[in-house]
């Protein structure tokens, strides 16, 4: 049987595993997400001319998400608000940030599984 000591140090070491080991954590929020696609809505409800500032918003925000937590995020978010929003037009949504030039590993549908999206 172990001594005392040796399982307190287990212990220690364990917990020091534990507390040191790097946390997957999104820094992307909802707050960015919306912020950086409110100039789609309209485009992604009615189509016509698409916003500059839209695919601004869409680049930057591809830009900021480099983990897969942090695409998880953006995806959760985005998700969320064409959920929330009446009249999107999803179609259009999809095709958004490849008008854009942008890749994004997920489809913008409200039907989409954040979860199993990697960076």
């Amino acid at each position: 049987m172990a001594s005392p000591l040796a399982l307190r140090l287990a212990g220690l070491v364990l917990l020091c595993m534990v507390v040191g080991a790097p946390i997957a954590q999104a820094a992307i929020t909802c707050g960015q997400v919306s912020t950086s696609l409110g100039p789609c809505i309209n485009y992604v409800k009615t189509g016509g001319a698409l916003p500059p500032a839209c695919c601004a918003g869409i680049k930057a925000l591809r830009a900021a998400a480099k983990t897969t937590a942090d695409t998880q995020a953006a995806c959760k978010c985005i998700k969320s608000a064409v959920s929330a929003i009446s009249g999107i037009n999803y179609g259009i949504a999809a095709g958004l940030p490849g008008k854009c030039g942008v890749s994004i590993p997920y489809k913008i549908s409200p039907s989409t599984d954040c979860s199993t999206v990697k960076y």
